[in-house]
């Protein structure tokens, strides 16, 4: 079973209907699922939204702006690290042990220097029949040989002291020895003599002045060897392995200095898996670390990461586009969707339950399936799918609204404890959102955009009791609308101003003149202001209005376009 919440998260901009939407769903799922189920939001809340809330003591759901898979999102956490004095022997047991490929190499200070993998580990093993002399090389100390043998130790000089030396058996005839040193031109002093119990062999090393006698098979050494090596400077040391075995342990033993890669490709953890794979492409380093500033190493992956399918799991309430959509959505796993609007553009790589059903608020279908269950929502819960519907519907006054969000509410009036009417007002006067929000605020905050054919827009909507308030900042608004239109790279940006009293709406709009000369309603108070009578609903009745107007318009061009057509 999966641990991490799906997220159910409304659109961009929420309105009242989205938040509350999602908070009952979270708890309808998670009456009738074993894995969590998280309300959240990606947009700011609103004095109508936190007036639903205080009513009913729900707190606001958890604000997630993105949900882009990011690297972070992938990679191994618990990373298996090797340090820079570390041996092959030790690289080689750590690969071994925890069945990796590829080690960090990371300093005291927890910064990454370097990596090491197991086929550049193969590689130096790999037999170089063309240069014996280098097949005997090892880049090491006294003090690594010991480790790595597990030797018992007689005698040592300098056992820390880290250089070049060169391993030979000494498995010749007493005549012979030394003869191989003198052809290669190595000196005794770097010389590690591997033998058994040659006592010739022995005594005739030490009377070389080598740097290392191993003696094997756990064999005893006699005092007086013992003596002479001490008096020599001989290191002397023990091995309880045969010849052939102790000859290969000693040369893992050798530094991993010469083998670390220090051309590493670095990510940091807010990277996208999308970029990441981008990044990664041809590249033939077989893992990736993520870092800090720093340099200090926060986590691992590898291409096989990358292709996992993400842990991110959402539903979505209240919408049912991409452009309204979380930031990331396309990115992840959308398991469901329940909504009450037109059909959009969004795709899915797998069959969901999707729930479109032509109502006046999506909290009408949330209560719905409580009653499809036969189970009730708590008196809070209740009330705020109340207040989704009166809000969404203006009190069922909109054209939206429907025979059955009519019966939910009437349900739902029964079990929170309150009616339709004292919700509303408390709804409808908990404030004006153009003097409490700026004119920037007021244009987002419910605002949705739309793709027609060519054409790209948004619309906003906000209710007020009265014009007033608005016409006192028109000024500013239509200064937001052609702010937002720029940023947005739109052909137009429309805000729809309803008045919840007379159920009338005035519409402001800049952007493509075009479209502007060919709507119908009168102009009012200004040529870029329309009064839009007995129109409340910009889902049922301005959205179709538009598309009509567009669809009577050539495509446009595009804002770059546009721009473009207009410098001298």
């Amino acid at each position: 079973m999966a641990s991490n919440p799906v997220l159910i998260i409304g659109h961009r901009n929420p309105d009242a209907d989205s938040i509350c939407a999602a908070i009952a769903y979270a708890d309808f799922k998670n009456r009738f699922s074993d894995r969590p189920h998280l309300s959240c939001r990606c947009g700011n809340s609103n004095a109508r939204i936190e007036a639903i809330l205080n009513r009913f003591g729900q707190k606001l759901p958890d604000f997630i702006g993105d949900v882009t898979p990011r690297v972070k999102d992938i990679m191994v956490r618990e990373v298996v690290s090797v340090e820079p004095e570390a041996t092959c022997h030790e690289a080689l047991s750590l690969i071994d042990r925890h069945d990796v490929r590829v080690l960090p190499v990371v300093g005291a200070d927890k910064k990454v220097e370097g990596m090491v993998s197991v086929f550049q580990l193969g590689e130096y093993f790999i037999p170089k029949l063309r240069e014996p002399k280098e097949m005997r090389r090892v880049h090491t100390s006294v003090a690594n040989i010991v480790r790595a043998l597990d030797a018992e130790v007689l005698c040592s000089q300098d056992e820390e002291m880290v250089d070049d030396y060169y391993v030979r058996v000494g498995a010749m005839d007493v005549r012979s020895f030394g003869k191989f040193s003198e052809i290669e031109d190595v000196d005794p002093s770097k010389s590690i003599i591997i033998v058994g119990d040659r006592w010739d062999i022995q005594q005739r090393s030490i009377q070389y002045g080598v740097r290392l006698l191993v003696i094997t098979g756990d064999l005893k050494v006699e005092p007086e060897i013992l003596a002479d090596a001490q008096k020599k400077g001989v290191s002397l040391v023990i091995s309880r392995y045969d010849s052939a075995t102790t000859a290969w342990i000693i040369r893992s033993a050798s530094s991993i200095s010469r083998l670390i890669s220090s051309e590493v490709v670095f990510f940091h953890g807010d990277e996208s898996v999308e970029e990441a794979r981008r990044r990664t492409a041809g590249m033939a380093q077989p893992a990736f670390f993520v870092v800090d500033e720093a340099k200090r190493l926060k986590g691992i992956f590898t291409r096989t990461d990358l292709l996992k399918p993400t842990a991110t799991d959402i539903i979505l309430v209240d919408h049912n586009e991409l452009g309204q959509a979380v930031p990331g959505a396309d990115q992840v796993n959308i398991q469901e969707i329940v909504d009450h609007h037109r059909l959009g553009n969004l795709h899915t790589s797998s069959p969901i339950l999707f729930m479109n059903e032509p109502v006046g608020s999506t909290s009408t279908i949330i209560a719905d399936f409580y009653r499809r269950e036969n189970c009730e929502p708590e008196a809070s819960i209740a009330g705020l799918l109340m207040g989704g519907i009166i809000s969404d519907t203006l009190n069922l006054k909109s054209p939206t609204a429907t025979l059955k969000d009519d019966r939910i509410l009437t349900w739902l009036e029964s079990l929170a404890g309150v009616s339709r009417d004292e919700l509303a007002d408390l709804i409808f006067s908990s404030g004006s959102i153009i003097l409490s929000q700026s004119p920037q605020e007021v244009v987002r905050s419910d605002f949705k955009k739309y793709h027609e054919r060519s054409w790209k827009f948004s619309l906003s909507q906000v209710e007020e009791l009265g014009y007033g308030n608005f016409l006192e900042h028109r000024e500013a608004l239509l200064g937001a609308l052609e702010e937002t239109r720029q940023a947005e790279n739109l052909h137009f940006s429309a805000l729809l101003v309803t008045d919840i009293n007379t159920q009338n709406s005035l519409l402001a709009v800049k952007g493509d003149k075009d479209f502007i000369g060919r709507i119908q309603y009168p102009q009012a108070y200004a040529p870029d202001i329309f009064d839009l009578q007995g129109v409340v609903s910009r889902k049922k009745q301005l959205v179709p209005f538009i598309t009509s107007v567009l669809n009577s318009l050539p495509d446009p061009m595009s804002y770059s376009e546009e721009s473009k057509a207009k410098e001298p």
